[in-house]
């Protein structure tokens, strides 16, 4: 095996490697972001507008990500919608991630005790405040783990970007191969690319668990210094 063709392409494989970031990274914030608005209106919202975003989220999530790709990118200037591989991508990925992000958001805002959004609301917050500052900090503890593994099962989809030209790593390396026939060591700096942007992802995931656990920890201790104050008054 010769390993210099990596060398003398480093220049292309370091740009497809941030273009890897930038999609994953793109996909991760747009689907977040989508995800928890979904999760709030399903739990806010009226039983017509629930059911239609239920039948939303079942579709999006019993298809694959590669025919939503296809029906974005070659589908989409028949309906007036033109974009770009790069646009069609991150907006792909943002829409396949949301769905899930949505679910994860849903169990850790129904995880959190009820009795505590009647408290919050009997000290005169708004159902938004209530929303913010109550519910979400406790709710990215609880659904931290569950974030952290889908955005690495996030990440592992980005080579699929590479089927409508976005200069990724997997289109950028599997171009290397082909024009230099050293196939075997490119798809082995493929896996190595891949295997250390998930390990990186899981080793951050770990660290912010570790903030979490401490931060549900003083937390209990600050409630449980109160209560003999409480019992003393």
């Amino acid at each position: 095996m010769d390993f210099s063709v990596l060398t003398d392409h480093a220049g292309e494989i370091g740009s497809g490697f941030l273009v890897t970031i930038w999609t994953w990274v793109g996909g991760v914030l747009a689907g977040v972001i989508a995800g928890l608005i979904m999760a709030v209106i399903q739990l806010s919202a009226g039983p017509w507008v629930r059911g239609v975003l239920r039948c939303y989220i079942e579709v999006i999530r019993a298809t694959p990500f590669l025919v939503q790709l296809f029906l974005l990118y070659y589908g989409g200037p028949s309906l007036g919608l033109s974009l770009s591989p790069m646009a069609a991508g991150l907006i792909g990925l943002g829409i396949y991630g949301s769905v899930y992000f949505a679910e994860i958001f849903r169990t850790g805002f129904t995880s959190i005790p009820r009795g505590q959004q009647e408290a919050a609301a009997m000290l005169g917050m708004t159902p938004w405040q209530i929303i913010w500052r109550v519910q979400i900090p406790q709710m990215l503890v609880l659904i931290l783990p569950a974030l952290v593994n889908f955005t690495t099962i996030l990440g592992k989809e980005t080579p699929v970007l590479s089927i409508i030209t976005v200069p990724e790593l997997t289109f950028v390396l599997t171009g290397v191969g082909a024009e230099t026939f050293a196939y075997v060591e490119t798809l082995l700096a493929l896996c190595v690319g891949y295997f250390l942007l998930a390990e990186l992802c899981s080793r951050l995931g770990q660290w912010l668990e570790r903030r979490a656990s401490r931060y549900l920890t003083q937390g209990v201790q600050q409630r449980r210094a109160l209560k003999p104050r409480e019992s003393a008054a």
